[in-house]
């Protein structure tokens, strides 16, 4: 069984600018949650390299960072993948995003699907021992919010 989680918004943007400001602007419109922190009691700065085999990175005062992962897939204005990993997560437990940006008349759908959460039990932390299709629909809800933010942020 696969633990996803599927969210869609649309903005009024064209995909290929939909794309560059979910990447370029990740660190302007991104809002952290203290549920899902990616690092213990700190939320830092996120940023995207550019390009496959890029770092997904949280950057944070003390000039220290975390990588939460590598950009897998980068086709600009359609397509963006990641994989996804907190600082709790023993090495075998990843996640992946894939964010998709679909033209729709003068909107862009962007679509974002979480995979891989069957890889962290329900008992760890990052989970907060919530059931399955309770975490799955917090987690979602954050992602609608984020995307909220991301349609704001390109106003």
């Amino acid at each position: 069984m696969t633990s996803r989680i599927v969210v869609s918004l649309r903005v009024r943007a064209t995909p290929t600018r939909a794309f560059d400001v979910f990447v370029n602007d990740i660190g302007m419109w991104w809002q952290p949650n203290t549920l899902f922190q990616f690092s213990r009691r700190r939320c830092g700065t996120l940023t995207i390299e550019p390009s496959l085999g890029g770092r997904f990175v949280e950057s944070y005062p003390n000039d220290t960072e975390f990588e939460i992962g590598t950009v897998t897939a980068w086709e600009p204005g359609s397509r963006l993948g990641l994989t996804w990993r907190q600082e709790s997560f023993a090495d075998h437990q990843m996640t992946t995003v894939e964010v998709r940006f679909e033209a729709v008349g003068d909107e862009t759908r962007v679509t974002v699907e979480h995979l891989g959460w069957e890889s962290v039990p329900q008992d760890h932390v990052a989970r907060h021992t919530f059931p399955d299709g309770l975490f799955l629909r917090r987690h979602g809800e954050w992602w609608q919010d984020l995307l909220g933010a991301l349609r704001e942020h390109l106003g």
